[in-house]
Formats: C-alpha cells, sequence, structure tokens
C-alpha cells in the first residue's frame, strides 16, 4: 500500500528505484529486489498486464511510473437538482425523445463515480487482506509446529525482467535446484510438484512451510540487463520469517543449462553448510 501511495502521489512521474527504496522502506535495509517483488504484487492485486499497463509502467532502468489518472476522492453524488433540471429541459425541447438525450450523460456520471469507488474499494480491500494475512503469518509462525531443521522447499522462482519472457529459465532453475538439494543426505526436500502448487499464490510463507513440512523456505527471482542474467536466492527460516542467507548470480546468457547448473550448484554448496551448521550458526540478516 505505501508503495501504491507513493507512485500515486508521482503519477504520471518515473519513480527511481532508490526513492522508492527511501520513501516506501525508510530507516530499513533491504534490497532492490524488495520493489520488484512488491510492484508485481501490486500488478497481480490490480490485475494490471506488465506488457501492456493500465496501472503500473515499467520505466527500463530507471524505474516504475503510475499512468492510471489520479485525482483527490471524493464522497459525493452526482448532484441530482442538476440532473433533475437538465432532464425537464430536455423533456419540454423534446418530448418524443426524453430518455435518449438525458439519461446518457446520467449514466456516464454514474459510472465514472461508480468505477471511481470500486476502485478504491478493491485498494482498501487488498490492504486489509495483506493486513490480515501478515497478521495470520506472525500468529502462524508462533503456533507452526516444530519441522525436521534438515528441511527444505524451493519455491518457484520468479520472472522480474522487464520482457517477462524468462519464466521457462526461472522454472528450471527452480527444477534444478530442487535435483541438487534432495542428493545432500538427510536434507528432506518436497517434489517440484508440491513446490509448483504455490506458483503465483500469495501464502504466507509459515502456511506453506507447514503444508510442506519443512523448517526452511528457498525462493528467488530472475532479472535481465542485456546478455547477462542475475539470478537472486534467498534462505528464509520459516518460524521466523527472517531472511537468513541471501546472494545474487550474474551470467552471460549464453548457455542457459550451463547457467541454471552452475548456479544452482554455487546455491546447493553455501546451503549445505549453512543447514549442517543449525540455525544457531546461521548468518541472520533480519530482513522480514
Amino acid at each position: 500500500m505505501r508503495l501504491l501511495l507513493c507512485l500515486a502521489e508521482h503519477a504520471g512521474e518515473v519513480v527511481s528505484i532508490d526513492d522508492l527504496l527511501n520513501q516506501v522502506w525508510p530507516e530499513v535495509t533491504v534490497t532492490p529486489d524488495s520493489v520488484y517483488q512488491a510492484v508485481a504484487s501490486l500488478r497481480r492485486l490490480l490485475g494490471d498486464d506488465p506488457k501492456q499497463p493500465t496501472y503500473i509502467a515499467t520505466a527500463p532502468r530507471l524505474g516504475y511510473r503510475m499512468v492510471a489518472t489520479v485525482s483527490p476522492w471524493t464522497d459525493q453524488w452526482p448532484d441530482q437538482s442538476i440532473a433533475a433540471t437538465d432532464s425537464s429541459a430536455s423533456d419540454s425541447e423534446h418530448p418524443a425523445t426524453t430518455d435518449a438525450p438525458t439519461s446518457g450523460p446520467r449514466l456516464r456520471a454514474g459510472f465514472t463515480w461508480a468505477a471511481g469507488a470500486a476502485l478504491c474499494l478493491a485498494l482498501v480491500v487488498a490492504f486489509l487482506f495483506h493486513s490480515k494475512v501478515a497478521n495470520n503469518n506472525r500468529s502462524a509462525s508462533a503456533a507452526i509446529a516444530p519441522q525436521p531443521q534438515k528441511s527444505i522447499a524451493v519455491l518457484p522462482f520468479l520472472d522480474l525482467t522487464e520482457e517477462m519472457n524468462q519464466e521457462p529459465f526461472a522454472d528450471g532453475m527452480t527444477e534444478e535446484l530442487i535435483d541438487k538439494l534432495s542428493k545432500i543426505p538427510g536434507l528432506r526436500v518436497p517434489a517440484p510438484t508440491s513446490s509448483f502448487y504455490f506458483k503465483g499464490k500469495q501464502v504466507p510463507i509459515a502456511d506453506i512451510a507447514k503444508t510442506l513440512g519443512v523448517a526452511y523456505v528457498l525462493d528467488g527471482s530472475v532479472r535481465k540487463s542485456g546478455a547477462r542474467l542475475r539470478v537472486a536466492a534467498r534462505l528464509i527460516r520459516a518460524d521466523s520469517g527472517y531472511v537468513v542467507w541471501s546472494e545474487t548470480y550474474d551470467r552471460p546468457l549464453d548457455d542457459i543449462l550451463m547457467v541454471q547448473d552452475d548456479i544452482a550448484g554455487e546455491v546447493t554448496k553455501a546451503l549445505r553448510a549453512s543447514i549442517e551448521a543449525g540455525p544457531d550458526h546461521l548468518p541472520s540478516r533480519q530482513f522480514p
């Protein structure tokens, strides 16, 4: 909601990633990934297509811009006295076609008001929904049953590229990580079918971990700049919701299979050492 308000306050202007981080996450240490994921969530909630946006447009290498029309909210109904006056005048001048000239403008005014009210209602509902989800997440985190410490679920990686055309690579990255992590002796890893069930769903991490019976959740994203890919990976403890390990990997986009294998190998090596060390030795970065 804070991100949406920030973009709305600067409607029509390009707001840089740095400005968004400073205004939406003041005095909190987060990475640009927080902006990308928040924008992706807003687009899903608003039903916005990033390729043909009606709300939030991406300015390549610059930031984001609110392209929807933004105006002050009013709770006044359309002036009925004016409508009645217009109706009387139309009745006297065009008695045979009363409905046609008078109903059109009033319907348009009504639909405009209704559309604005529906949009505001949708945004309020979205805000309340996320507040409830956050509360449920905290409650679930407190009540979640202890899970085996050596267990991890890999969630489908997000495609955050400007063209939104790297989903096959992101899905392949997810499957490659599941395959490599499942080969670590003693580490429990849910199958791809279970992990991909949560693709595109807004479900709290604690609920996902409880459903899959794991203590850790690994998620990430894929971005692209020119002929290079950047893959970000994050390890999250289910009982606290904090990111305890994160890393980014930049690779040239020349051999997709090699890139997937290379990055999956590095992530697996890092996670193996972290998880085997136990929760008391994990370098918690306290990123909610």
